[in-house]
């Protein structure tokens, strides 16, 4: 087996310079500038008129606007993605609070733009959003409206956006900065958290008890901190919310995410009255491995056959493999990545931990975080990561202001992309053995993707619903919270031990991005329909697959997916995904008879 740490991907780090030449860049502070100065000209021209304005002279301004937003948003990009290189750096740090700093200010110079966007008559709405000349940014004022019933007016949202600075903002970069910097003591050695995690995928036993035992007394000696912060992030959430009058805590993130209540709410529900499903696997999971009882360490256990590493020119031949099989153009594109140095895989000190791509700007190119160790996970990973950067390059033909697309759908090309890659794989194994082992390995990313982010929604929900009952939080109560919400995925078919209550306290998303992980379900159970179909009529998808990235967020997530077959709006549709996870698990029960005759 190849050892550990020479994956080849030590050397794998990206290249900014196609955003700045480095942080000495004066086209940094000049860019800074130049969209100050233009934010005072765009307040001079159109304060107090835009709900006036034809659609040719409205076209006009959301054109100087959006190259403001490019702008911008490449300063913003190269001191992020800079800084999560090396989070304990000073000099990043403080480029990364500059940026910040500038860009919050920049902001509220504009805030009277959207405000002005969202307050305008219906009737001048309909007849801008009715024009050709608009059309390039349609879906991007349908979704500045969207927001109408919850805008506070202008000084407000200045005093809101400044504040936030000292805020939830800095809480979130104190969270990443800590947890990034913190070392975990396994085996006289101190490793980063992400090393650490990665031996509870090891084949042995010991070296899985004692890597969880490594994670919960680290956890265990930031516990004040991460309590305090996570306290604080749900208080400033819980003002927010009830200064705009949200009805729920999720609210806000359920419009960001182009979504109403009642359809996450039925995601919700078709995923947790569906847990006998999660518990059936373990229990053969539990069974394969020839255990008494499954402790939460054991959950990720590889089967004998699938104990190997893969380099990092393998993981990189095997995915783009696999993309070049479904269409040559996901695998140029995907191989631009690799050519041009837009990925960063290498484990280096202070880095920030797991796997991101950054969209960056559409005039530039998306940028892919990785921490590569070589497990075959990783493998998923780099498919994954790479799904997202096709689909943010693709899309950025729309533009800065409709390129994104929404949470609900952002998981899409990621999640299809791991899918295309398992049965590539899949399909030139054969034997029983290995192919039982892939089958569990792709089960159990499936699950952490659909039924653990659901999980962790409902303990999401249990601790804002707590945060605003009951005031500040202990740290035993938001473990119990923890364990009542993952025990009841699991049923009797794993035991978690209590020192898995401390494991909430290291989820980035919930401070970063409160509400965010339900949308892994969402495109989860999306691709296994998404997936499905194209097994079925392979003839012209990718064509129209394609076609869906490429449109980013131009339209709204329902119509994106409509051409593709998938109704989105139908309440049946989740049980449609839940069903082939519950098929797989047949097939591993199945694999399993025979593997083991």
């Amino acid at each position: 087996m190849p050892d550990q740490q020479t994956t080849g991907a030590e050397t794998v780090t990206w290249d900014l310079t196609d955003l700045y030449t480095g942080m000495a860049d004066p086209r940094l502070e000049a860019d800074l500038d130049a969209c100050d100065a233009e934010a005072d000209a765009l307040d001079a021209a159109y304060r107090g008129r835009i709900a006036a304005l034809s659609p040719a002279e409205l076209a006009g301004l959301l054109a100087r606007f959006e190259a403001l937003q490019e702008t911008a948003g490449r300063v913003g990009t190269f001191a992020s993605l800079n800084w999560t290189q090396n989070t304990e750096d000073p000099a990043r740090g403080a480029l990364l609070q500059r940026a910040t700093e500038r860009g919050s200010r920049l902001g509220q110079k504009l805030v009277f733009l959207e405000l002005e966007l969202a307050a305008a008559p219906e009737d001048a709405a309909a007849i801008w959003l009715a024009d050709p000349a608009l059309a390039r940014w349609r879906h991007w004022l349908e979704g500045v409206r969207l927001f109408r019933p919850y805008l506070l007016t202008e000084s407000e949202e200045k005093i809101l956006a400044e504040k936030a600075i000292t805020g939830r903002n800095a809480w979130d970069r104190f969270f990443d900065e800590v947890h990034s910097a913190a070392r975990y003591e396994l085996a006289n050695e101190k490793l980063a958290r992400d090393q650490v995690l990665g031996r509870l995928y090891s084949p042995e036993r010991e070296v899985r008890r004692q890597a969880a035992s490594a994670v919960t007394r680290g956890l265990g000696e930031m516990r004040r901190t991460t309590t305090y912060i996570f306290n604080t992030v749900l208080a400033d959430k819980a003002s927010d919310d009830r200064l705009r009058q949200y009805p729920t805590w999720l609210s806000s993130r359920n419009l960001a995410n182009q979504v109403d209540d009642r359809t996450v709410a039925a995601l919700v529900a078709a995923v947790t009255a569906r847990y006998d499903i999660v518990a059936r696997y373990y229990r053969l999971k539990r069974r394969l491995l020839g255990l008494d009882e499954l402790f939460d360490y054991d959950r990720y256990a590889p089967l004998p056959a699938a104990e190997r590493q893969y380099t990092w020119a393998e993981a990189k031949a095997i995915v783009l493999s696999a993309y070049a099989r479904f269409d040559p153009r996901m695998a140029e594109i995907a191989d631009r990545f690799f050519a041009g140095r837009w990925i960063d895989a290498a484990i280096t000190p202070g880095k920030l931990g797991g796997a991101f791509s950054h969209g960056a700007v559409p005039s530039v190119h998306p940028y892919i975080l990785l921490n590569f160790d070589g497990r075959p996970r990783e493998v998923m990973t780099l498919a994954h990561e790479l799904g997202h950067g096709i689909h943010q390059k693709l899309a950025g033909v729309q533009g800065a202001l409709q390129a994104d697309t929404p949470l609900t759908t952002a998981e899409t090309a990621s999640v299809f992309g791991e899918m295309l890659v398992f049965q590539d794989m899949m399909a030139k194994e054969t034997d029983p053995k290995v192919r039982l082992a892939m089958l569990t390995g792709k089960i159990e990313d499936s699950f952490a993707t659909a039924f653990r982010q659901i999980s962790m929604n409902r303990f999401e929900h249990a601790m804002h619903t707590a945060r605003r009952a009951e005031g500040e939080l202990t740290t035993e109560r938001f473990s119990v919270l923890w364990l009542e919400t993952q025990r009841a995925m699991f049923g009797d078919s794993v035991t978690l031990t209590d020192d898995y209550g401390l494991w909430w306290s290291y989820i980035p998303h919930f401070i970063g991005t409160p509400g965010y992980v339900y949308a892994y379900a969402f495109g989860e159970l999306l691709v296994l329909a998404l997936y499905a179909r194209y097994q079925q009529a392979p003839d012209g998808f990718a064509d129209t697959y394609i076609a869906m990235l490429t449109a980013g967020g131009s339209d709204w997530p329902h119509e994106i997916v409509k051409p593709l077959g998938v109704d989105l709006t139908d309440p049946g549709f989740w049980a449609n995904g839940l069903s082939i996870l519950e098929t797989m698990v047949s097939e591993a029960e199945a694999l399993a008879d025979t593997a083991t005759q």
